[in-house]
């Protein structure tokens, strides 16, 4: 299991096959793998997105996103998860968030990729500032009900 937030970008296709070749050795029992791949956009709620930061508590969101590998892998009984999560400034097309499991099938990888994923969009302690030809707003995470928070 590897759990990694960096400040600067990363290509992840790269970070798959370093991953691949360093930890998963050709393990002969994993049948299937999922990834997601995660890019910032150009636009959130019907506005134009010019870059966006994210923030983080470096010791606090690393626990976490540990935390939801782990549960991912007994749940769903996989062998194997990566999370690599972009911190900093972002601008379009950058990739944010790397989510990849391995397990002996299919199923359990796919579930265990999409519980991760939705975990970490959902509760994971990351803060967004998106700038906009408007100025920036702070945006709550989709679990919450109450509107983004706009700044000037």
């Amino acid at each position: 299991m590897k759990v990694e937030i960096k400040k600067e970008q990363f290509d992840p296709w790269e970070e798959l096959v370093d991953y691949k070749k360093n930890q998963l050795q050709n393990n002969p029992k994993i049948g299937a793998s999922s990834i997601f791949l995660g890019m910032m956009r150009d636009f959130n709620d019907d506005e134009n997105i010019e870059s966006m930061e994210l923030e983080y508590y470096p010791d606090m969101t690393e626990k976490y996103l540990t935390k939801i590998v782990s549960d991912a892998i007994k749940k769903c009984k996989i062998m194997d998860g990566l999370v690599i999560h972009r911190v900093g400034l972002l601008i379009p097309t950058d990739p944010i968030v790397l989510v990849a499991t391995w397990s002996e099938h299919r199923e359990n990888a796919f579930k265990a990729t999409r519980e991760i994923m939705e975990s970490l969009k959902s509760e994971a302690p990351f803060w967004k500032k998106e700038s906009t030809n408007k100025g920036f707003k702070w945006v709550k995470p989709k679990n919450q009900t109450e509107e983004n928070l706009d700044g000037s």
